[in-house]
């Protein structure tokens, strides 16, 4: 990756928090991406997600392992996905990349600790306000997670959006830290 803001890990020039972070903090505190989701990339996450080649989980996993260094969190979840949307695909690769992760988290995945509540259209397409207005509110989380440190993972982040919705819901359950570790990261062309 280029230069990128350590909060939502879009561009950013000198690796600052950007600006779009200092007007709106998202609720999440870091981003770790492995790669820029760009060409061919972005064929090899779509081959995971709707062409089920689930061995592409662990090398992406390998990958993502080696970006995270020495960080230390209390639970690794997985960005869940609603039920419908889990039957259909029959997977959720979120949690075939996060249950591959073995360096540095050394915690096993905690998929039952965040659910997808709604079942909310797809991202694809959508504005980035839209986006926004699409998961408020879909995440729950099932448990108290005061004072933990949480990592969510996720193949590819776009805009932000769902990962903050994610995140906040896990600070509204006592999270006091939470950081994405993503296989890709879209960042804009300006």
């Amino acid at each position: 990756m280029t230069s990128a803001c350590p909060q939502c890990g879009d561009a950013s020039p000198g690796d600052q928090v950007c600006g779009a972070c200092l007007a709106h903090p998202p609720a999440y505190d870091a981003t770790i991406a492995a790669w820029r989701y760009d060409f061919p990339l972005d064929r090899l996450v779509q081959a995971l997600k709707y062409g089920n080649r689930l061995a592409l989980a662990a090398w992406f996993a390998e990958a993502l392992a080696a970006r995270l260094d020495e960080r230390r969190v209390d639970l690794v979840v997985p960005l869940p996905l609603h039920a419908r949307r889990l039957r259909e695909r029959g997977f959720n690769q979120a949690m075939e990349i996060a249950r591959r992760l073995r360096k540095p988290a050394g915690t096993p995945p905690a998929p039952n600790v965040l659910v997808r509540s709604a079942d909310t259209a797809a991202q694809t397409g959508l504005s980035n306000e839209a986006r926004k207005r699409n998961v408020r509110n879909a995440f729950i989380a099932t448990q108290s997670l005061d004072g933990l440190r949480v990592a969510l993972v996720d193949d590819v982040m776009t805009t932000g959006a769902t990962l903050d919705a994610a995140a906040r819901a896990l600070k509204n359950a006592g999270a006091i830290h939470v950081e994405n570790w993503v296989v890709a990261r879209a960042v804009r062309n300006d």
